[in-house]
């Protein structure tokens, strides 16, 4: 086969793949706002959330975020955009559970938490909403999945919500537009490095 050839069957293979992307791209005519669970047990789950938010910045969007588990140190996402006006930030979390070892204090956090939450998904001026680790919250039972989906199914029509967290309930998923189940290959922490400013913080 000759290189000319290969460039033909090549260009051939992209025409057929440009018209099934044109067709699915033509189908795609509903607007409304999208509710996006990132899970699993590979890293990158908030970080996609928060590369979202830049995004949406992008836009001139107004966004809000609630970080219901983190808390205990800072993070470079919260020390970049919390410089942004249009960006609501609450970090409401006193660290991770076995930092606790209190499960009342934590269910009082997470409360408060979802109503902070609450005030966004309640409110349109509000274009994206991220909740950070709240499936941990709803695997550990500190808020009730039914309430929570009741008040996602009750949001602004435009309103787009990202979910982040291991172990997202199965009640969540089926609800959500958009599901991405993060896997570990391998972690740089397994290996005995710690988390570094830029890539965990």
């Amino acid at each position: 086969m000759t290189g000319d050839q290969d460039l033909s069957g090549h260009a051939e293979k992209m025409q057929r793949r440009k018209a099934l992307v044109d067709a699915r791209i033509a189908r795609a005519t509903e607007e409304c706002g999208v509710l996006i669970v990132n899970t699993g047990n590979g890293k990158g789950k908030s970080s996609a959330a928060f590369g979202m938010l830049a995004r949406a910045l992008g836009h001139a969007m107004r966004a809000g975020v609630v970080q219901f588990i983190k808390g205990a140190f800072s993070t470079g996402e919260e020390a970049f955009f919390r410089r942004f006006p249009e960006v609501s930030y609450h970090v409401m979390g006193e660290g991770f559970t076995w930092e606790t070892q209190d499960r009342s204090r934590d269910i009082a956090a997470a409360r408060a938490a979802w109503a902070k939450a609450c005030t966004m998904l309640e409110d349109p001026a509000f274009e994206l909403v991220i909740l950070d680790e709240l499936n941990i919250v709803l695997k550990y039972e500190y808020l009730g999945v039914d309430e929570v989906i009741e008040k996602l199914l009750a949001r602004p029509p435009m309103q787009h919500v990202v979910i982040t967290g291991r172990h997202a309930p199965q009640a969540l998923m089926d609800i959500a537009n958009t599901v991405t189940n993060m896997q570990a290959v391998k972690h740089a922490f397994d290996a005995g490095v710690r988390a570094q400013k830029g890539v965990e913080l």
